[in-house]
Formats: C-alpha cells, sequence, structure tokens
C-alpha cells in the first residue's frame, strides 16, 4: 500500500473524512491520525469518467441526506478551517440568518466588506440541515484510474446542501451528469442555479481573507449585486 502524509492538517481534517465516510462518500483511507500529521492511502489519479460524474451526483446527494444535528454542527470538537481560514462555528437552526451571520459576516470584517456584505438578501428555502463536505471546489474531487470519484479535503459541518454545488461550480462547472444524477436521487429546489452566487460569496470571501486583491474586489461586486 502506498501512502500520502500531509504534515499540518486542518485540525478537524480526519474527523472530516471519517463524517462523510459513515455517510456513504468515497474517501481515502485513513493509515495514521495525529496532532500536525495525517498519513491517508494514496489514490492513483485518473479522469473522471461519465459514469463518475453521475457516482459523484448520487454521492452527494446520499452523503448530504445523512444530515447533521444543526447548522454550524462539526464532525468533533475543534477548529473550523476553510483552507487555512479560520471561523467560528457556532450551532444555528435558521440557515438564512446563520449563513449571514456566521459565514458571511465575519469575514466580511476581516476585508472591511462588513457594511456591502450586510445588505446581502439570503432567501433560501427551508430545509433539514445537510451534511457538507464544505470546501468542495473541483480540486476537492479526485478520480482514480478507473474514472469513480473520492473526495478529499473537506472543511465538513452541518449547512445547507446547495453549498457544496455551488463550491463545486465556483472553479469550473458542474459537470450535466452530476446534477442529473443528484437531482433524480434527491430533487432539488426550484431556483437551486440561481442562488449559486449567493452561496459563492462565502469562498469568495474565504480567498479575499488569505490572499486579497482581485478576490476581495469579485467579493465586493457580487455582495452588491446580491443586495439589489
Amino acid at each position: 500500500m502506498t501512502t500520502f502524509v500531509k504534515h499540518d492538517p486542518a485540525p478537524l481534517e480526519a474527523a472530516g473524512l471519517r463524517w462523510l465516510a459513515e455517510a456513504g462518500a468515497r474517501v481515502p483511507d485513513i493509515v495514521s491520525a495525529r496532532p500536525g500529521r495525517l498519513e491517508l492511502r494514496r489514490i492513483d489519479g485518473g479522469r473522471l469518467a461519465a459514469g463518475g460524474e453521475e457516482e459523484l451526483g448520487r454521492m452527494l446527494a446520499t452523503v448530504h441526506a445523512a444530515g447533521a444535528p444543526r447548522f454550524g454542527s462539526l464532525p468533533a470538537p475543534g477548529a473550523f478551517l476553510v483552507g487555512r481560514c479560520e471561523l467560528d462555528s457556532p450551532e444555528g437552526d435558521d440557515w438564512n440568518d446563520y449563513y449571514l451571520q456566521h459565514r458571511c459576516l465575519p469575514l466580511a470584517r476581516r476585508v472591511g466588506l462588513d457594511r456591502e456584505v450586510a445588505e446581502v438578501r439570503v432567501e433560501a428555502p427551508v430545509e433539514p440541515v445537510a451534511r457538507l463536505h464544505g470546501d468542495l471546489w473541483s480540486g476537492n474531487v479526485l478520480a482514480d484510474t478507473e474514472g469513480r470519484p473520492w473526495l478529499i479535503d473537506p472543511a465538513a459541518y452541518g449547512g445547507h446542501r446547495e453549498m457544496d454545488l455551488a463550491m463545486l461550480d465556483l472553479f469550473g462547472t458542474i459537470p450535466a451528469r452530476t446534477a442529473a444524477a443528484y437531482d433524480e436521487v434527491a430533487p432539488l429546489a426550484d431556483g437551486w442555479r440561481e442562488r449559486i452566487p449567493l452561496w459563492q460569496l462565502f469562498p469568495l470571501l474565504v480567498h479575499a481573507v488569505l490572499f486579497g486583491g482581485g478576490y476581495r474586489r469579485s467579493a465586493h461586486d457580487l455582495a452588491v449585486r446580491l443586495a439589489r
């Protein structure tokens, strides 16, 4: 067995992988985990096949349906990090309020965009708490040599299921087969595609905190647009 060692992993990465695996996600096996070191079974890389794109959709729908106790719930006690951006993660019962107050505004204050972000309208349909990967950009979906999807590098928490889909769309596009397979297992609410920019505000703010520059401008412009 070939392994891959991550030095200084996110504090809850191992717990997040286990949490997702318990819900039916395909994730790398954990060989060993201790503070500052995470050893995983290496996945030989390939290209996501058409069947793999469909499996990704079904897998995400299954994981999301496994749920979490409340919005903001974490897989284990510890610090919540997205990338290297740490956030408090109190628990709540109203996603629309939670998203603005505990995901977007704390980041907006760090980059001087709190006034713009405070005006954003968050109006998502009420849904059960979903078990999220939390950082599901395309680079965190790994294909193996058989074209099957694996999920890596989670920032898992309880949230709205549309968050993972919006993140998957941020630096690429949601494969049509993935969206169709997801919707077949767990039909999405009307207007979910139109809400993608709303959920992308959060990762843009994360990038603004970490990297500034053009990400701050993008977050500013999107917040202004979402307030109209």
